[in-house]
């Protein structure tokens, strides 16, 4: 068994109204500056907390124009905000844009590094503030991985910027926050943990220590998704999707996507396509691809989806792509990229943009061309 190293928050908070935790948990610690990365429409699920605290002294600033998919302007417009504010503490409330740019801004905030400099793995030089997520969505999982996900605009593609020095010291992970999230959403960000999940266990470098919380990601996503899309306050739906994102979350770190992912990225980049959305469409074909690497794993992806086992490996990894086709059909996700007005003359740039992604397709279990790219994408449309 090769050595493999799990990276997690020092706390992570899990249950319906745990935000509440961390009130104590904050004021214990002293900090006196504390910077809140949020959207407005986020502001009334944080006023009571933001409230107690600057009743105990504690000064709180926040900056809420982060878009759906940050750049690195996006990134560079926050750190200065937060430089100015002094902040010594900071707080991510939100998706997974939200939470990247907190992990970034609180890390680089004294650093003389520069954010073009870090895309890659393991590049941060030192560990910055003191930052806590709390994620309100069920999807990225960035509250319990090393990741951040940046547009660099020189060339238009989604990057990456891995290290330890992005885990959260804490992560508070309170279901309740997602029942106000819309359908639409709520099938977009499902489907990218759905993504983590799968995508980590049929990995190249996939690992027993990392397939226990996988497998048990897709079991709980597979059940529970189409329940909180079409009933958004289904506690038990909504409580397995977050426990599901956070297993998919805590996968990252030690092994990672492959290429699903590195095939959205130029999708996201050129045409803004939302991370989620992106993963969803390209999900079934990449596994299509994928499954004749490891029948026997991609068999147990669909079992695991509650897929009954049939006579071979191969035809039970089928019979699960199809599962995962039907249940993004049902969840109202569209299912080619003309639906998404992307021309088909853009597959050739997009397969070459994706070739720079080797840091996930070295993950992928079957090689992937230019050539395979291409094809790839073409039969999305």
């Amino acid at each position: 068994m090769e050595p493999i190293t799990l990276l997690q928050p020092q706390k992570i908070v899990f249950g319906t109204g745990c935000i509440e935790k961390l009130r104590e948990d904050y004021l214990s610690m002293g900090y006196k500056r504390l910077f809140i990365v949020t959207l407005p429409f986020m502001l009334p699920a944080i006023k009571e907390t933001a409230d107690t605290l600057e009743a105990s002294g504690v000064t709180v600033g926040y900056y809420t124009e982060i878009c759906s998919e940050p750049s690195v302007a996006d990134f560079k417009k926050a750190l200065k905000k937060a430089q100015e504010f002094k902040a010594d503490s900071f707080l991510g409330i939100g998706g997974g844009s939200i939470l990247d740019i907190t992990k970034l801004v609180s890390t680089l905030i004294e650093s003389e590094q520069k954010i073009e400099d870090l895309f890659g793995i393991g590049l941060i030089h030192a560990k910055g503030k003191w930052f806590a997520c709390i994620p309100t969505t069920s999807g990225t999982g960035s509250e319990v991985s090393p990741n951040a996900i940046l547009l660099d605009e020189r060339d238009q593609l989604k990057k990456g910027v891995v290290s330890p020095f992005l885990m959260a010291d804490a992560a508070y992970i309170d279901p309740k926050l997602t029942w106000s999230v819309p359908a639409k959403v709520t099938a977009e960000t499902g489907m990218d943990a759905l993504t983590h999940c799968i995508e980590a266990y049929t990995n190249k470098f996939a690992h027993p220590l990392v397939d226990m919380y996988a497998l048990m990601g897709i079991k709980l996503i597979a059940a529970s998704l189409e329940h909180a899309v079409t009933n958004g306050k289904d506690q038990e739906a909504r409580e397995a999707m977050a426990l599901g994102s956070m297993y998919g979350g805590l996968c990252l770190g030690p092994v990672n996507t492959a290429a699903v992912h590195a095939l959205s990225y130029p999708i996201g980049g050129e045409f803004h396509i939302s991370h989620g959305l992106s993963n969803a469409i390209l999900l079934p074909a990449v596994m299509r691809f994928n499954y004749i690497a490891n029948p026997k794993k991609f068999a147990e992806v669909a079992v695991a989806c509650g897929v009954k086992r049939l006579e071979n490996d191969e035809r039970t990894a089928i019979a699960g792509v199809d599962f995962i086709t039907a249940l993004s059909k049902r969840c109202g996700i569209p299912t080619t990229l003309t639906e998404l007005n992307i021309p088909q003359d853009a597959v050739g740039r997009m397969a070459k943009a994706a070739m720079n992604v080797q840091r996930l397709l070295k993950n992928n279990p079957r090689t992937v061309t230019e050539a395979d790219a291409k094809a790839i994408y073409e039969s999305l449309y």
